[in-house]
C-alpha cells in the first residue's frame, strides 16, 4: 500500500499515563538505508517498507509479507535491529500519539510520533506538555540512522 506519511517526531519530556493503552511489539531491521528499505515485525504481523526521502512528509510504500519471508530477509539487515514498545496514546483533535520505548542497544530510548493528514494540520499541531523537543528535522533521530550506532552514547 502506498501513501504520503506526514508526521512530526518528539523527545519524551517525561512518561504520560499509559496504563490502559494500546501495545505493540515491534522489531525492524533495515535492509538498506539509502534509500530506505525496512522489515518489521509488529506482533505477528510481518511488513516490508520502502521509505522516501523527507523529514515532515515522504512517500512510504509497505507491503505485508509472511514470516518466512521476514526471516530470510532478516538475515540481509544492516546494523543493529531496532526493538522497541510502542504504546497508541489517544489526543485531542482524533489524532494519536505513538510512543516508542526503546529496548536492547538504544535501552531507555523513548520518542512520540504523531502523524497527520495534511502538512498544514502538522505545523499547527500544538503538543502535549509531556512532549519534548521536535526531532522531525533531526535525521540523527530516524530509526535507520539509529540502526547504524551501537548504543545512545555513541550518537
Amino acid at each position: 500500500m502506498e501513501n504520503m506519511e506526514i508526521e512530526r517526531k518528539f523527545l519524551v519530556k517525561y512518561m504520560p499515563n499509559i496504563q490502559g493503552c494500546q501495545k505493540f511489539y515491534i522489531k525492524q531491521g533495515y535492509i538498506s538505508t539509502n534509500p530506505v528499505l525496512r522489515i518489521r515485525q509488529i506482533n505477528e504481523k510481518y511488513i516490508f517498507t520502502f521509505k522516501g526521502k523527507g523529514d515532515i512528509q515522504r512517500q512510504e510504500i509497505e507491503k505485508e509479507i509472511n514470516k518466512e519471508e521476514f526471516d530470510n530477509l532478516w538475515l540481509k539487515i544492516e546494523g543493529e535491529p531496532i526493538i522497541k514498545t510502542r504504546y497508541i496514546i489517544l489526543l485531542d483533535n482524533n489524532l494519536k500519539a505513538e510512543l516508542d520505548i526503546y529496548e536492547g542497544n538504544l535501552k531507555g530510548f523513548k520518542n512520540v510520533e504523531v502523524e497527520f493528514n495534511s502538512i498544514k494540520e502538522a505545523y499547527d499541531f500544538n503538543p502535549p506538555d509531556w512532549f519534548g523537543e521536535d526531532i522531525t528535522k533531526n535525521l540523527k533521530y530516524t530509526n535507520a540512522y539509529l540502526s547504524k550506532i551501537s548504543s545512545l552514547n555513541n550518537k
